[in-house]
């Protein structure tokens, strides 16, 4: 008996393998979802249990309805509002500064010797620490909480834009130069595209130290913001309240992560 010739079908192969990248993104994505789930579900079992103690740990779900309380009654948009605020404005200060620091340190080495001493004896210094000094100089109003914020999320900025725009092929300097590139296609043709990887894991790195800043910076001189809300929740022994305040800056992190992602994939299509 003759076999019979099996015919290949590429595009019933390519079908199959699209079905199977569904499949693992579909994977990925409940893995994603039930990490947190589980952990809740695991937190209101012992809260309810009393295998913890429920005073310092109440059950999620009495949180989820304290923060509907607070939602209702309009207290936690106040929080929240005067938070983002602080930190967008603080934000927009140390990065925009930086980047332009930061390719001017990468490609010009005169520039970069003079400015680095300065970053690099600045920069262990903790922000919080400087603090006191900034209220005097500022006050005790949103002035202060900016500029704190901002001087914390400048230093990976600038570090991580001048280390990008360092690691940049020689070739391509070389080739702007002799079509006679000037300052400004060397900034926002070279230096800038070649140092965006780099630059927005500066970036990413800035706005995570953004909102560790800000909770501290509410605690101290500070009478509204989701920092405010945690400290004097836990002063008055308000567990649930403070959990709400931690909850918002576990989202607002999260969300502002998933941002800077999504806007790396249009800014970076190839990586």
């Amino acid at each position: 008996m003759k076999k019979t010739a099996v015919q290949f079908d590429p595009f019933k192969v390519e079908q199959q393998e699209w079905k199977r990248r569904q499949r693992r993104e579909r994977y990925k994505r409940a893995l994603t979802i039930s990490s947190p789930i589980f952990v809740l579900l695991l937190w209101e079992l012992l809260s309810r249990t009393a295998l913890i103690d429920p005073r310092f740990f109440p059950p999620p779900t009495e949180i989820i309805k304290t923060l509907v309380v607070m939602s209702v009654s309009g207290e936690l948009f106040q929080h929240i509002w005067i938070s983002l605020y602080r930190i967008f404005a603080g934000f927009l200060l140390g990065v925009i500064p930086g980047i332009i620091i930061g390719l001017l340190m990468g490609l010009y080495s005169p520039i970069r010797h003079f400015v680095s001493p300065l970053i690099m004896a600045l920069m262990p210094i903790p922000t919080l620490a400087l603090l006191p000094l900034i209220i005097i100089l500022f006050g005790i109003g949103d002035v202060s909480k900016v500029v704190t914020i901002a001087g914390s999320v400048f230093f990976p900025v600038v570090i991580n834009t001048a280390a990008g725009v360092l690691n940049i092929d020689g070739i391509y300097l070389d080739v702007a130069k002799n079509y006679g590139a000037g300052s400004r296609e060397y900034f926002l043709k070279i230096a800038l595209p070649g140092s965006l990887p780099v630059m927005l894991e500066g970036i990413q790195m800035g706005q995570a130290i953004a909102l560790l800043t800000i909770v501290a910076a509410e605690m101290m001189g500070a009478t509204s913001g989701i920092g405010y809300l945690i400290w004097t929740s836990y002063k008055a022994f308000l567990l649930k309240e403070m959990f709400v305040g931690l909850i918002l800056i576990s989202f607002f992190g999260y969300l502002f992560s998933v941002a800077l992602r999504i806007l790396q994939k249009k800014l970076l299509p190839w990586r």
